[in-house]
Parts: structure tokens; C-alpha cells; sequence
């Protein structure tokens, strides 16, 4: 009995951690916000009967050989979403063929879509240094704000200055420290992290991590899946039109925090 006991003890210390993880409460993640309030986990946005919930999808790791065929999911589902760049991807991208790199990027936002920036490499950005980190935030950036640029030349509205107030981040792996949210704030940028994420980086099952999302999600949140996948297609085509179906508008991050911003703009 006595070793039973242990066990069941065991198996749940090991299986709660987990399963938080995995899946974690809304009360975290609504203290997250109250705890680190310049990092950006979830929005508060109105609620309530005659209220269309509103939520931000963002995907990671772009461009790849599938950002095409994602922006056609989104189109037909009337979604917007915020795509975090990797630096490195986009000569990657380009060299792959015609339509790549940063005209892929320049066809986001045409369309309608956002970019952040997802540093130059794929890998854990709170591992570096302040100098390197700093140099693939602001080359990143400058690629960016390039895109912008020209997309806003090419439709006759100038330049992108004054056009966008809002500039993210997202860490490679998610992990931030304190030395990262100093230097990032110092650069102009938003730590943006999420309340959903299916773990699609690293579980490749479509509708397990369609599960995921729509068991989840709820007016406010922030979606994170990951472009360069094969399985993120499929799974956007499960999770879109079921959002879609229930009510929610999948805008960018940045009219998510705008909306908030409404919100708490009328509360005051």
C-alpha cells in the first residue's frame, strides 16, 4: 500500500508540472500579465452578450516553404495574423525560389498581415549577450521596417514611419530574463509571448494541436503556432473555421492590444 501511495505521489508530481505546461490555467497566465505587465501574454478586451470575441494568432519561424499556402488559409477564413520573422529564413526563403524572402513578407502585409521579429537565428535568445542579442533585434528590425517601407511606398502612403506604434518581440524558445526585457524596452520593442500554444514546434499531429487550441481559447488570448512546418496548414484549416464558426475575429496582435487599449481607455 505504502509503495502504491509513493507511486500515485510520484506520478503526479511528475504529471502536474506537466500537464501546467502544457496547458496552462488562465489564472496564471493572467497573473503572468500582472506580474511582467511590459511582456505581453494576454489582452483584456470587452466580454459579454453582444460582443464578438476577438482573438491574435501568431506563428513563428517565417518565411518558410509553407508562409504561402498559410496566407491562403488565413484569406479564406477572413483571419489576419502576426508573422515573427527569423532573419536568417529570409535569405533562406529567397534563395529558394522567386516569390520568397522578403517579397513573401512584402505580400503579408499587403495583405493585410503583421511582422514581428523573431531575432536572426533559431535559437534561445536569452542565451546570448546583450551586444549580440542587440545586433539580431536591430538587423531584424531594419528588415522589417524595409518591408513596411516599400509596401507603403509601392500603395502611395510614403514611407512606414508614424504608420505602425506597435513593434514586437518574441524570444527564440520563449524564455526571457531580466538583463532581455531591459535591452528589448531600450530598443523600442514589446516582449510579446501568448496564452495558447499547442506545442507545434514539437508535436506534429494536426488535429491534437487543433484540439489544443480550440479547447483552449477564449476572448483575449494570443495564439502562438509555428510557421516551417508541414502540419500547421492542416491544423489552421481545422482551427480557422470552427474559430470562425463560433463568433471570433482572428485579427494581428497589434489591433488585439489596440481593441484593449479601447477597452481600458473607456473604463478609466
Amino acid at each position: 500500500m505504502l509503495l502504491l501511495t509513493t507511486l500515485l505521489l510520484l506520478t503526479l508530481l511528475i504529471a502536474l508540472p506537466a500537464y501546467t505546461i502544457y496547458r496552462p490555467p488562465h489564472l496564471l497566465i493572467r497573473y503572468f500579465q500582472h506580474r511582467w505587465p511590459d511582456t505581453l501574454w494576454h489582452v483584456a478586451v470587452p466580454a459579454g452578450p453582444g460582443t464578438r470575441p476577438t482573438i491574435a494568432l501568431t506563428i513563428d519561424d517565417a518565411p518558410s516553404a509553407y508562409t504561402g499556402e498559410i496566407l491562403q488559409v488565413l484569406k479564406a477564413n477572413d483571419a489576419k495574423a502576426t508573422f515573427f520573422v527569423i532573419g536568417a529564413q529570409i535569405a533562406a526563403a529567397a534563395a529558394a525560389g522567386p516569390g520568397g524572402g522578403q517579397g513573401m513578407l512584402e505580400n503579408l502585409v499587403r495583405e493585410g498581415m503583421e511582422l514581428g521579429n523573431h531575432a536572426m537565428s533559431d535559437r534561445p535568445s536569452r542565451d546570448l549577450s546583450d551586444a549580440v542579442l542587440e545586433a539580431e533585434v536591430l538587423g531584424v528590425q531594419g528588415w522589417i521596417e524595409r518591408v513596411y517601407d516599400r509596401v507603403f511606398q509601392d500603395q502611395d502612403h510614403g514611407d512606414g514611419n508614424g504608420v505602425r506604434r506597435h513593434h514586437f518581440f518574441r524570444p527564440g524558445s520563449g524564455f526571457f530574463s531580466e538583463r532581455m526585457r531591459t535591452l528589448i524596452h531600450r530598443l523600442g520593442l514589446r516582449i510579446a509571448l501568448g496564452s495558447v500554444y499547442p506545442h507545434d514546434a514539437q508535436i506534429s499531429w494536426p488535429r491534437v494541436n487543433a484540439w489544443h487550441i480550440l479547447s483552449m481559447v477564449r476572448s483575449g488570448d494570443i495564439i502562438v503556432c509555428h510557421d516551417r512546418r508541414g502540419w500547421t496548414v492542416p491544423m489552421l484549416k481545422r482551427v480557422l473555421p470552427e474559430l470562425k464558426r463560433r463568433g471570433f475575429r482572428v485579427v494581428t496582435l497589434s489591433e488585439l492590444v489596440e481593441l484593449g487599449e479601447q477597452t481600458a481607455a473607456r473604463k478609466s
